[in-house]
Order: structure tokens, then sequence, then C-alpha cells
């Protein structure tokens, strides 16, 4: 039974830092597309940055070069380090798993989410 369990949000001033982990269990997270998305109310929920088995990153637009994702396969942990947060960054954070690629619209695996809010 694979499991992701989220935790490090919490609330923030703007231009503030915060890094979310993701703990996986169950499966071996190497073997697998990790990502991190976010959903605020009323707005569609939007992949945010994901890491491919291999390493590579890809980020949305709006977070690049402010947001970091990476893992620790021996831990079993996905990150995501947030620097210089935005007020618009205000979203419930969620971590997500897919073994059957990297698109966004293929992970299946959700966290429970953790609440990032920036004031």
């Amino acid at each position: 039974h694979v499991q992701l369990v989220e935790s490090g949000g919490g609330s923030v001033q703007a231009g503030g830092s915060l890094r979310l982990s993701c703990v996986a269990s169950g499966y071996t997270s190497d073997g697998y597309c990790m990502g991190w998305f976010r959903q605020a109310p009323g707005i569609e929920r939007e992949g945010v940055a994901r890491i491919t088995r291999d390493g590579r990153t890809t980020y949305v637009d709006s977070v690049r070069g402010r947001f970091t994702i990476s893992k620790d396969n021996a831990k079993n942990t996905l990150y995501l380090q947030m620097d210089s947060l935005k007020p618009e960054d205000t979203a419930m954070y969620y971590c997500a798993a897919s073994l059957a690629g990297c698109g966004y619209s293929q992970f299946s695996v959700w966290g429970q989410g953790t609440q990032v809010t920036v004031s």
C-alpha cells in the first residue's frame, strides 16, 4: 500500500522560506516520477515541480528560480525548498507520485496535503 505524507507547511511573511517534505512508504521512490502540486481555493490544481527517476527537474514558470525540488532516495523523501515566497503562493501543497510517466496528468498517488500561507 503506497502512502505519501507531507509536512513542513505553515504561515510565513512574504519573502520568507519554507521547506516541504514528503515521506514515501510502501514502495521505493527512486522508481517513480515525483512531484509537487498546489491548489488554492476556487482555483484548479496545478503542477508546481517534478523530478524524474534520474533526477531531472522541471518547474512551472511562476516558481522557477524560487523553488527547488529534490529527493533523497535513501530516505524515500521528496523535498520542496520554497524561497522568496509571495502571497500568490498561498495554497494547499500536495506531494504526488507516478509510475506511468512524468506528465503532470499521469500522477496517481497523492498525499493528504500541507497548507502554505504567505502574508
